[in-house]
């Protein structure tokens, strides 16, 4: 996991002072990057490699421990570079970012509730760790699961976070200073009933058509949030299809996995670009959700809307009531013309 953190104060005047205290790019999260890209080129955090090994075959941690239970194993901070590195090293749980589902570990300053809090490191991390110039530390640690501890998949990390600013930012009066940081995740199942859950949600349109009507394509973005509402972590795959009036099939893209780890209890919002919407139908767009894990795990939503040209009808509009108040306003002179004129019979009485 390659993460970017900043840190940032409010200056009394622009430019001037530099108080740091961390807050994590973002939304205040630590996005983690794929399976194997627990290392940004600088140091890596990883699973220690079993003894007389120089690498690991684990990509993350993952462990089962019943309730009440205690386990132990070991993270290894490897510094790649020439100068030795102090960290700040912690756990802490993970979640989702809400836009996009990014897999991400909660920063330094918010304490962990679930199995972050579980984690135990030696008494000499409190503070921060130094490793030396192309050298590593190993880290023991252990997780103790608490009598209480629900069913299911918890999930979290081990970070180092680099103590050392990297560079400034300025966001408006605000500066910001950039620190690094990484971390492995950590996979833990506490045995029990499984209940796998997805859910899709609110289903919505936007769209956009052009002032001429296929001249140019419409375009719309559909947007929908899928919820796991079980206790195992779920890979969902997507299906998105469209159809039209009597049944027209307008979008049929096929399942597809989304290279999405949704964890347990989060709600994340996806969208889908459409380039090619109808520019004028009535149209049912529905989004079918599931897991190759777990077949019999199925979720729909749908939603319609009505594809109308707007700009094109508001034209025509616009210009069917000029001609109609043309053809009131040459009514009424007629009228008034004819009221003034003498009729036949009175002409002929003078």
């Amino acid at each position: 996991m390659r993460t970017r953190s900043r840190t940032r104060s409010r200056t009394r005047t622009p430019l001037h002072g530099l108080l740091l205290g961390l807050l994590l790019l973002g939304a205040g999260l630590l996005p983690a990057g794929a399976a194997s890209a627990a290392d940004n080129g600088t140091w890596g955090v990883f699973p220690t490699p079993a003894a007389g090994a120089a690498m690991t075959d684990r990509a993350y941690f993952f462990h089962q421990g019943t309730a009440g239970t205690t386990l132990g194993d070991s993270v290894t901070i490897l510094n790649s570079s020439d100068k030795e590195l102090t960290f700040q090293v912690f756990a802490t749980d993970a979640m989702n970012t809400p836009a996009g589902g990014a897999f991400a570990l909660l920063p330094v300053e918010t304490r962990p509730k679930d199995v972050g809090a579980w984690i135990a490191l030696p008494p000499e991390t409190a503070g921060t760790v130094t490793v030396p110039a192309k050298g590593r530390k190993d880290i023991p640690f252990t997780v103790k699961v608490p009598a209480d501890a629900t069913p299911g998949d918890h999930v979290g990390g081990i970070v180092a976070l680099n103590t050392a600013v990297e560079g400034v930012q300025q966001d408006g009066k605000v500066q910001v200073g950039v620190k690094r940081s990484v971390g492995a995740r950590l996979y833990f199942r506490v045995p029990g009933p499984l209940t796998p859950g997805l859910s899709v949600e609110d289903v919505r349109i936007s769209r956009s058509a052009p002032l001429l009507p296929w001249i140019r394509n419409a375009r719309a973005t559909v947007s929908y949030a899928l919820v796991n509402r079980g206790n195992v972590v779920v890979e969902p795959k997507v299906t998105v299809s469209a159809e039209g009036l009597f049944g027209r099939r307008v979008l049929d893209r096929p399942a597809r996995e989304l290279k999405l780890t949704l964890l347990p209890g989060q709600r994340v919002e996806l969208t889908e670009p459409w380039p090619d919407a109808p520019q004028s139908d009535w149209v049912t767009v529905r989004i079918t959700a599931g897991a190759s894990a777990h077949p019999d795990l199925v979720s729909r939503s749908e939603t319609d809307f009505v594809a109308v040209p707007w700009p094109a009808a508001g034209l025509f509009l616009v210009v069917a009531g000029a001609g109609v108040t043309l053809w009131v306003l040459r009514r009424r002179r007629r009228t008034e013309h004819e009221q003034l004129e003498p009729t036949p019979d009175l002409a002929q009485a003078r």
